[in-house]
């Protein structure tokens, strides 16, 4: 009995230190990793939050303002401007390519040959690199590029894709056809996912292709759907890269996302205590979007 009591400590002491010995090479192992984020991230962050309570000047030196950058940023006429059509792209990128990926994923999923070919296909325009991608997509909107051109044989008219009416639909159908690959391998992973007992009893009840989808495949993907829409909100009111690089944020301001209006305010007007201002409050803007999403993501694992 003795040794038995003197046995169990002694075993539960080294399977501690055996734990121990885990954590500490673990940390070990990340420790370059952890150190490279909070210098190439949280640093930036803290000093942007920093500088934005300072006018900048290289020659002269910084001079505190307190919060003389945030009033100026309520008071420009662009601030409704930017927030409107980041609004609207973000809606417009709902509207128009959200539910493309879940639909590409149920039709794959449905194929009974080529799914593999199929992921394939679908997956390519994600590896397009973005200068490529934006020459090329400049060209099938040109004037007299091959989409005009094909409307020009059917006896369609011209479409002016750079109007300031359709030039944000045609950033949206731009970064849509772009982005939808990976999202749709997203989405066809939790399809497959789905028991395939669940499909043959329908199959065997009677249950059409509609019928399947509608009842088994949107309701067992739903949590996710949830979850990728609020990540595309997150990621749409970041995005200025093909605004930037289509039409600059014309025409007439037409495409002045407020990322983009940052930019320009940083690397255009030089004025980077604004900038950092700006940054400052998209931060804790996004901050709250990721703790719903947090929220949310949770609540899907424990559904």
């Amino acid at each position: 009995m003795d040794t038995e009591l003197n046995v169990r400590p002694i075993t539960a002491e080294r399977a501690v230190k055996k734990k121990m010995n885990w954590y500490l090479w673990g940390t070990l192992f990340i420790l370059p990793e952890i150190i490279l984020f909070i210098i190439f991230l949280w640093v930036p962050i803290f000093k942007g939050i920093f500088y934005s309570f300072y006018t900048i000047d290289f020659v002269d030196g910084n001079h505190f303002i307190g919060i003389d950058n945030y009033l100026s940023i309520f008071k420009d006429s662009l601030l409704f401007t930017s927030i409107k059509n980041t609004l609207y792209y973000m809606g417009l990128g709902i509207v128009l390519g959200f539910w493309i990926p879940p639909l590409i994923a149920i039709i794959i999923s449905e194929l009974k040959w080529f799914q593999g070919a199929a992921r394939i296909i679908g997956y390519l325009p994600s590896a397009v690199p973005a200068i490529v991608l934006y020459g090329m997509w400049q060209w099938f909107f040109d004037a007299v590029g091959p989409i005009n051109s094909l409307f020009q044989t059917l006896g369609i008219p011209k479409v002016e894709f750079f109007s300031p009416k359709m030039a944000m639909v045609s950033i949206v159908l731009l970064e849509t056809w772009q982005n939808f690959g990976s999202a749709t391998l997203i989405y066809i992973a939790a399809v497959v996912g789905i028991p395939r007992d669940v499909y043959e009893a329908a199959e065997i009840d009677g249950a059409s292709v509609w019928q399947r989808i509608r009842h088994i495949t949107l309701p067992s993907i739903k949590t996710l759907m949830l979850l990728l829409l609020l990540l595309q909100v997150i990621t749409t009111s970041q995005n200025f890269q093909a605004q930037l690089s289509m039409t600059d944020g014309g025409p007439n301001n037409a495409t002045l996302t407020y990322l983009l209006w940052m930019n320009h305010t940083a690397f255009r007007d030089l004025d980077f205590g604004k900038a950092s201002a700006m940054g400052s409050l998209m931060f804790f803007f996004l901050i709250l979007l990721s703790i719903i999403y947090n929220l949310m993501q949770r609540r899907g694992e424990k559904a």
